[in-house]
């Protein structure tokens, strides 16, 4: 008997098991077949051409295609995020980020959790101001600046978080759809590398008018212009 062989079997199984805890798979020979089916491909698999996108016969550009994908995901992601506060006190699903954020992070002040959040300044003080009428959050002194004051979340905003976060869960599954654990990684390496490209121009809090030539000539190589 080829023991070795024996002993990378059982060493597939578990990292089959280990990866297929969100039971993606089934838990029989035909689910175990396809993830070596989808993990041989991931690791194997060269893009040879280009793939296709809508419009691209017609000279649609693939910077246009990404910018419409990016916009559609945001609109299904919306779309599952109200069904995950459907019935609660939560207005958007920028609430429970909000609270999210302040729940992994800690205290911040009021500028650093906007920011955190990607929104301007407006509209950040009205999600603020909603959740400190629920008393969700609270202003307190800074443990580290006594002069500063900082946003943290109540224990009345985390027992509302907790009474959600069933289907807030189960709505963040459903964004990632019917992505296999390789497919989620990479595009995970992918949209963080581009997450961090905005955020660096997002920090010079560039003039909305000037902001389309500044990214263009400081911050685009010349050749992806």
């Amino acid at each position: 008997m080829n023991y070795k062989l024996l002993k990378d079997i059982l060493d597939l199984v578990g990292d089959f098991e280990a990866v297929n805890i969100n039971k993606r798979y089934s838990d029989d020979i035909s689910g175990f077949k396809r993830w070596i089916t989808d993990k041989e491909h991931r690791e194997n698999h060269t893009i040879t051409q280009e793939p296709y996108w809508e419009g691209k016969e017609n000279g649609r550009s693939a910077e246009s295609a990404i910018s419409t994908l990016l916009v559609h995901l945001n609109r299904y992601a919306k779309t599952y995020s109200k069904s995950a506060i459907a019935g609660s006190d939560f207005a958007t699903q920028e609430d429970f980020i909000y609270l999210i954020n302040l729940k992994a992070f800690g205290a911040m002040n009021k500028a650093e959790l906007i920011k955190k959040n990607v929104h301007d300044k407006s509209a950040g003080m009205l999600i603020i101001s909603r959740l400190y009428k629920l008393g969700w959050i609270e202003q307190v002194i800074s443990e580290t600046d006594r002069r500063a004051k900082v946003i943290r979340i109540t224990d009345k905003g985390n027992t509302a978080l907790e009474e959600q976060m069933g289907k807030i869960r189960k709505a963040t599954t459903i964004v990632a759809g019917d992505l296999t654990h390789a497919e989620r990684l990479e595009l995970i390496t992918i949209l963080t590398k581009l997450d961090q490209f905005h955020q660096s121009v997002f920090a010079k809090n560039s003039k909305c008018k000037n902001l389309l030539d500044i990214v263009m000539n400081e911050y685009l190589p010349k050749n992806d212009q």
